[in-house]
């Protein structure tokens, strides 16, 4: 992807500065293109780019025939060809992440983790449940299943990234494979989320793998659909190799 103009990412940093600042609330619609662009000394074009930065990042909405608008409530937007935790992706926003319930232990492993394992059924993983939170709202329900001697008599983190406590380790994730779908949410989760039984929910899976290509960590991971944006990057036909 090509740099974006210095011009537009200006442009977006002075608009993203107004918001912050409650020039612009939640809910909030722009003046027109025209009229922000003047104000802004630019050209509309510049101002289209610097408004798709700040529909990227969750900070504006667009509606077709109608103008640009502040988001009641940004959405994360999580670009799915990187691998990072939640952790990273709230504090890159800027907001503040929590933890409302964690609980910790050793489980045996169900037919679906044994076989992303590579584990009989049985064994006893490290398992982590936790429900994360952005500036306190519950926003994703986690479950992590690791293989007990990789992570050791340390566990899991109190805190922090379960990635980096891996590299503490010496083990380094190369990276993951993950499926997304959407999913109703049943009693226990819903519980979790503080949301109503049946709410559209997005459920990840992921296994991460490390530089041997060894599976490592199962996740599974409940999130509330509202406060996310998913970002794909698909090659066109163009694209493919010869």
């Amino acid at each position: 992807m090509p740099p974006r103009p210095r011009r537009a990412e200006a442009t977006a940093a002075a608009l993203r500065a107004d918001i912050a600042s409650g020039r612009y609330q939640p809910g909030d619609r722009l003046p027109s293109e025209p009229e922000l662009a003047a104000q802004l000394g630019v050209s509309r074009p510049t101002l289209r780019e610097a408004f798709r930065v700040l529909a990227e990042e969750g900070l504006l909405r667009r509606e077709h025939g109608s103008g640009t608008y502040v988001r009641e409530r940004p959405a994360l937007a999580t670009n799915l060809d990187r691998n990072f935790g939640v952790t990273t992706l709230i504090e890159a926003f800027g907001l503040t992440a929590g933890v409302a319930e964690r609980s910790e232990g050793l489980e045996p492993a169900d037919t679906v983790a044994a076989a992303a394992l590579g584990v009989e059924v049985g064994t006893p993983l490290a398992t982590l449940r936790r429900v994360r939170t952005a500036d306190g709202r519950r926003i994703v329900a986690s479950v992590d299943r690791c293989r007990a001697d990789v992570l050791g008599d340390d566990g899991w983190p109190p805190s922090g990234s379960l990635y980096d406590a891996l590299a503490h380790r010496g083990v380094a994730i190369h990276h993951g494979v993950a499926r997304v779908w959407p999913e109703r949410a049943g009693e226990e989760v819903a519980a979790l989320l503080r949301v109503a039984p049946g709410t559209l929910l997005l459920a990840l899976e992921q296994v991460d793998y490390d530089d041997r290509a060894e599976p490592v960590v199962l996740s599974l991971e409940h999130h509330v659909a509202d406060a996310f944006e998913w970002t794909i990057y698909r090659r066109g036909p163009g694209g493919e190799e010869a």
